[in-house]
Parts: structure tokens; sequence; C-alpha cells
């Protein structure tokens, strides 16, 4: 058997080399987190690094190793954007060019983030195996070092020295959950937390539209691709050095879908009050989605990334109002009559609903010429009071039906 690519004595080492460059992040109770899933939960908040991610910490370790040839010729790599915005953060605290390949789809907060820390941004292709294509270009014609960003041993023992400070502060704590993507964090994680406590379980989290940990680890075939909220682990190849890592330390990862990763990115807005992406909440839409493997442990979480869009944000919190049912929309056919909207908004108030939006249509072809509908978005206090409502005016022969963002319900 080869010798996995890290050991702890490595993730020490990078521990020595990050200090005083990068944030040592806070590790937090969450109690609303653990009242709502029935583990105790303490979260690792490393959207607090200065350009939001984890990725610091390997970036660092990675920059710090090379010699002064690789600094004058510079780095370049290939990212989704956290990877990107870390190393061309500390390059150029450094003093090192630094070229990051993005593909085309990255998130344009996060394209405008890397460019403005000083490096150079070539968006090509749909993915980063697309992207790696056009890194070998860079290299070919200009000699740079590539910063691979998971499988790199330098990146893997640079974000495993977050196990490190999570087992110092909560040395009691039975399993960590890590979000998987090409698998730096989780390996280099698992290998620094197993060697310090052997019994401590790595569980992995990771997109069901890009199982491709699943898929290594399990001899599966599951298809991979898609538009993910989670693009930080949205990896069709996982790494070389990583794969032998995880099959060894971490159990085979959950797989997470869409709605249950927006719903994680909503829950530590509203309730931990704090700025999660997708990839970022991927450990606690695990704990959502498999509540009954986690119920009673003592869980750490790392927040490994916050760098989401603003608009992306306000749509998924919207949808998580509309999902619990404090939105209702609602449509209502009728005879077209004066005083008809105003009959329809007191009666409303009168059922306590707050309404946000209105819109009357009398061209549509299935209403009647002499009739119209109406669009009415309400907020409501939850799933009983939106029945309620529909009730009432069911009872008032309105007839409404439920919208929901794809149409009448």
């Amino acid at each position: 058997m080869n010798e996995p690519a890290i050991t702890l004595d490595d993730v020490r080492a990078a521990a020595r080399a990050i200090e005083g460059h990068v944030l040592r992040t806070p590790l937090v109770a969450a109690p609303r987190l653990s009242e709502l899933t029935g583990a105790t939960i303490f979260v690792k908040y490393e959207n607090m690094q200065a350009t939001a991610s984890f990725e610091e910490r390997g970036a660092v370790n990675r920059l710090a190793l090379l010699t002064a040839d690789e600094r004058r010729r510079g780095v370049v790599a290939m990212s989704a954007g956290n990877h990107a915005q870390a190393l061309a953060y500390h390059a150029r605290r450094m003093g090192i060019p630094a070229t990051i390949v993005m593909p085309e789809p990255t998130p344009l907060v996060k394209v405008e983030n890397t460019r403005s820390h000083g490096a150079r941004v070539v968006l090509h292709g749909e993915t980063l195996a697309e992207a790696q294509d056009k890194v070998a270009e860079i290299i070919a014609a200009e000699g740079p070092v590539m910063v691979h960003p998971y499988d790199d041993a330098a990146v893997m023992a640079g974000q495993g020295t977050i196990a490190l400070e999570m087992l110092a502060d909560r040395p009691d704590l039975e399993v960590l959950i890590v979000p998987m993507g090409g698998g730096g964090l989780i390996t280099g994680m698992a290998t620094a937390a197993k060697a310090l406590k052997p019994g401590i379980r790595i569980v992995g989290a990771e997109a069901a539209l890009y199982p491709s940990f699943h898929n290594a680890m399990h001899g599966a075939s599951l298809p991979i691709g898609g538009p993910t909220l989670a693009e930080g682990i949205a990896v069709k190849h996982v790494g070389t050095l990583t794969l032998p890592i995880a099959r060894a330390l971490c159990e085979g990862p959950v797989l997470l879908s869409e709605d249950v990763l927006e719903r994680a990115v909503n829950l530590f807005a509203t309730l931990q009050h704090t700025m999660a992406e997708g990839a970022g909440a991927a450990g606690l839409a695990a704990m959502l989605a498999e509540p009954e493997r986690f119920r009673g442990l003592k869980v750490g979480l790392v927040l490994c990334g916050g760098n989401i869009d603003a608009r992306l944000l306000s749509s998924i919190m919207v949808r998580e109002l509309e999902r619990d049912s404090r939105i209702l929309s609602l449509r209502i056919t009728t005879a077209d009559r004066p005083g008809l909207l105003g009959t329809i908004a007191s009666r409303l108030g009168q059922l306590g609903a707050n309404i946000l939006e209105v819109s009357h249509g009398r061209l549509m072809l299935d209403v009647p010429a002499k009739g119209v509908t109406i669009d009415i978005t309400v907020e409501t206090r939850g799933a009983g009071h939106a029945r309620d409502i529909l009730a009432a005016l069911s009872e008032d022969g309105l007839s409404p039906r439920r919208l929901d963002p794809r149409g009448v319900a």
C-alpha cells in the first residue's frame, strides 16, 4: 500500500507556516441549529477569513514553499472561486504574480473579487476540468507553477489545520461533517483528526448533482453534472492524492439535493446571522438530509465559505418563505365588478394577511370576456394561517387557486 500524501506532521508544519497569515477562526456553539437537528452542533466560521473561505490555509502553505525562481515565474490555478480569491489575495501580499482560470459560469461576485485581489483572470470552459486544460496551455507558454485547488499535498496539509484548531477547542467532538469537492479539505482534516483522535468520525457532504466521491468510493456510476447551488464542490474528478485518504479515513458522503442546500443556506442566514454559500452550508445540509445519523452526537461543522451573490441569497430566502407558507401566492378568477379588488383586500386584512403584490389580468383567453384574474401574494404567519386564508376565501365564493413558483398548484 502506498504511503498517504500527507501526515499529521505535515499538517502541524502547515499550521506553523500559515500562522499570522490567516485567521484562527472561532468554533462556536449553535444552540438553535442543535435544537433543530437533535445534535449538539459547533460551527467553525471559516467565512471570517479575509477572502471568506478556508482556501486561504492551503494557498498560503503552498506559496510559502515556493523557491525564489518559482516566485519570480508566478503561479497559476483553476478554480470556481474561493481557491482563486485565496491564491490571488496572498500571492499579491507576497509579491508573486498570479493567473487564475475560472469556468465561465462562475458567479460574478467571485470573478470580480479575484480580479480585485490583483490576479489576471481567464474565463474558460464550463467546468473545472475544461479550465484545467487552459491552465496546461498557460504553463506550457509562460512557465508559472501550478497550485492545484485540492490535489496538492501542501494545499491538503494547509486545509487540515482546521481540524487541529477544532479539536484543540473542543476535544470532545464526535463527528466532523466536511464538504467534499475534490477532497483537499476533508482529507487534510481527516488526516489530522484521525491521528489525534482515532475514534472520531469524518463524514463527507457532496452535492447530489456531483456525486464524484460517492461514485469513486462505492464503485457507483451516478450521473455527474448540472447547475448546483454548491458550485464550490461541483467537481467531476476527485483528486488522485485525496481519494486513497478518503477511502481509508472518511465515511461515504451524504448526497445533498438542491432544496436541502437552499434550506441550509437560509438557516445560516436566519438562525446564525451569517453568510454561507452553497458549498459552505453543505455540512449543515447533510444533517438536515439525514438527521438520525447524527442525533445525540457532538458535531463539528465547517462553514467553509461565505461568498454568495446577494441576489441569489435573497432569492433563496424568499423561496424558503414560500416553502414554509410564510409567503402565499394565489389566483382568483371571477366576474369583474367595481370595488372587487378593494373587497378582496379588505377581506385579506380581516384574515391577518399582509398583501405584498397584486396583479390584474383581463386579457387571458382562459378568462371570460367579463371576467378578471387577480394574482395576489401575501405574507402569512405560516402553513396553518395560509390554509385558513384559502379556506375563508373559498367560503366567500372566490375559489382561490394556490400558486407556486412553477404556476398553479
